[in-house]
């Protein structure tokens, strides 16, 4: 676990996807305007109504929320006076993220489940929990992670495995030091 705290902690930013998403959506506000529209809001007074938020700050939100290509902001059909946001397929794919945050609330912070209760709409049932899976379908853990670089990924998927390219590492090392 130590381990994949420092490997986490060493990420700069360079490659690690983590900051430049937190800088999209990662405060309150962003989270909230998910929330109500997952739910289905759509117009700007409902989501004031529906988040209790202030106008400028829903605003600004929204403005970034589209420009990061999350929402989209179009005229309705019925009155175009009156302007629509809805989820793009990136602000769909979110919907986990949120999921596992309120798993996470419910679990840690409030110690009870929220309501309304997410279900399958097939057989209205309460979802299961977000959970880490690895290849073959197996519920992973923190101590089952590891970062492997992604050059070494590739190798290791192509058929070389470790201890080929440290054995080929240690060869070139001692060629180079007889020379």
């Amino acid at each position: 676990m130590d381990k994949i705290r420092e490997d986490l902690s060493s990420l700069s930013g360079g490659e690690c996807s983590l900051p430049i998403s937190l800088e999209v959506i990662g405060e309150r506000w962003c989270f909230m305007i998910l929330r109500a529209a997952l739910n289905g809001v759509g117009h700007f007074e409902d989501f004031l109504s529906e988040i209790g938020i202030a106008r400028n700050i829903l605003a600004n939100r929204l403005t970034r929320m589209v420009e990061a290509g999350i929402m989209t902001r179009r005229p309705c059909d019925h009155d175009k006076r009156k302007v629509e946001y809805r989820l793009t397929d990136k602000g769909q794919d979110l919907l986990p993220t949120m999921i596992a945050l309120r798993q996470w609330g419910e679990k840690w912070e409030t110690g009870v489940p929220s309501n309304p209760i997410l279900c399958d709409s097939r057989d209205r049932k309460p979802i299961r929990r977000i959970n880490m899976r690895a290849h073959d379908d197996r519920i992973l853990e923190m101590d089952d992670l590891c970062w492997i670089d992604e050059a070494e990924l590739k190798q290791e998927s192509a058929g070389t495995n470790r201890d080929d390219m440290v054995v080929r590492h240690l060869r070139k090392i001692g060629e180079s030091s007889a020379a």
